[in-house]
């Protein structure tokens, strides 16, 4: 069975170095046998901010009274519970993600989905769990501003306190640097480094597995966004 990666562009804005990063991982792990789904926030509809509590959650077994889930939602939902693993790509800015990759995180990382409270305990389920990731980010920060002064705070928010405690395990952190003097000899240079990403997590032998704890509720199949 060929490993099924799922590509997430977190940024709004088209035609950037970070679409030429995630193409380049896209196409790599294509070749290298994996099949590729992609969602590119610069094209892609970017889920509304929660405008109530049920919004962050998906439906629940038997009760009729919660709302059903946006088509959008659904569909990047099911893309989630297709993949093997995930690839997210983009900018760091204000020291974090931009507010498109934030909304899709706060519309799609859904409790009773992604994750599900336990009755009378701190503890949680992790639904995603047996997934593995790469997170691969731009900046202009130098990568030492970046520990000392930012905390990586972009990274530890993806790696840890979204995709960890869902149970995806972070595999690798890409940082390039910076951006804003970086000329196209070092911009082949890292996407060729993408590339070698791609190849190599195409041919992982991780695989994902159901988590034990229960099945993730799976939304209906809707029309497949973009593929590579």
């Amino acid at each position: 069975m060929n490993r099924r990666l799922l590509v997430i562009v977190g940024t709004p804005l088209a035609d950037t170095l970070t679409h030429a990063l995630a193409e380049s991982y896209a196409a790599s792990a294509r070749a290298a046998g994996a099949e590729v789904r992609l969602i590119d926030l610069a094209h892609d509809p970017i889920p509304d901010h929660p405008r109530s509590r049920d919004q962050l959650r998906a439906p629940r077994s038997g009760r009729t009274d919660d709302l059903p889930l946006d088509p959008d939602v659904a569909r990047y939902l099911d893309d989630l519970f297709w993949a093997d693993h995930i690839a997210i790509f983009h900018p760091q800015w204000w020291g974090t993600v931009p507010a498109a990759l934030k909304a899709f995180i706060d519309r799609v990382f859904l409790s009773n989905a992604t994750f599900r409270y336990r009755e009378r305990s701190a503890l949680s389920d992790r639904l995603l769990a047996g997934r593995t990731a790469r997170i691969v980010m731009t900046m202009d920060s130098p990568r030492f501003w970046n520990r000392l002064v930012y905390r990586g705070a972009a990274e530890a928010s993806l790696s840890r306190a979204t995709l960890g405690y869902c149970g995806v395990r972070t595999v690798g952190i890409t940082r390039f640097t910076p951006v804003r003097f970086s000329d196209d000899t070092a911009r082949r240079g890292w996407i060729e480094r993408v590339a070698r990403h791609g190849r190599a997590d195409a041919a992982s032998s991780r695989r994902a597995d159901h988590p034990s704890t229960g099945e993730a509720p799976s939304p209906p199949r809707t029309a497949r966004v973009k593929t590579l």
